[in-house]
């Protein structure tokens, strides 16, 4: 067998470290859960643990950064398509559904600790910067796919990036709480019918634009 190189090594470290905490996170909730638990569900020692993270926290930024990556990844997938509107919603609607799915403990975790961040600013501002990123990111893709579509937004979109992620958060939070009343196609009709209506704002802003000229 191969051996791993020492960057591998710690890759590795990291990933396995991660894993334990998102199952132990899930079962002991953050405040509960200790820096010494996650180490042995993962095999390592405390050390270990402190080799790649300075804290609980810095672990939950790192399992969220990796996770906010593989939205963008969906979402810019969606936007750079050349399907119809109906197609894309619906498409971006079953992304976030099965990605939901696929990892239910991470939804409840995702709250807890921005609970925890409204009560501590130092960790909310680390949140919040990537958070951030993730729309300014959302709203270069959603700029793009205006450019090639020549479609003018009736507001900008930054905003547009801004509305779909509370609308995914709020979706995401439903489902949380009442998953038998929250339907797979739920999110794709919001965003279908959202964007419907920003093709008919823009459709409105038209005329009146072009009056002014």
């Amino acid at each position: 067998m191969t051996r791993m190189s020492r960057a591998e090594r710690r890759a590795h470290t990291r990933t396995c470290l991660m894993e334990a905490a998102g199952r132990i996170f899930s079962r002991r909730g953050l405040q509960q859960a200790s820096i010494d638990e996650v180490a042995e569900e993962a095999g390592f020692t405390k050390g270990a643990f402190y080799a790649n993270f300075r804290s609980k926290e810095e672990l939950f930024l790192a399992m969220l950064d990796e996770r906010f990556a593989a939205r963008l990844e969906e979402i810019e997938a969606v936007l750079d398509s050349d399907d119809a509107l109906a197609e894309k919603t619906r498409r971006a609607g079953a992304d976030l559904t099965a990605h939901l799915r696929a990892d239910p403990e991470w939804e409840r975790l995702f709250f807890e600790f921005a609970a925890y961040a409204a009560r501590n600013d130092d960790f909310r501002q680390e949140l919040v910067t990537r958070y951030r990123s993730l729309r300014e990111a959302t709203a270069a893709a959603f700029a793009r796919s205006d450019e090639r579509h020549g479609f003018t937004p009736p507001i900008p979109d930054e905003d547009v990036a801004l509305m779909t992620c509370a609308m995914a958060n709020g979706f995401a939070l439903e489902q949380l709480l009442e998953p038998e009343a929250v339907g797979d196609d739920l999110y794709g009709t919001m965003l279908l019918i959202f964007f419907t209506g920003l093709k008919a704002l823009a459709a409105q802003h038209a005329p009146a634009e072009e009056a002014r000229t």
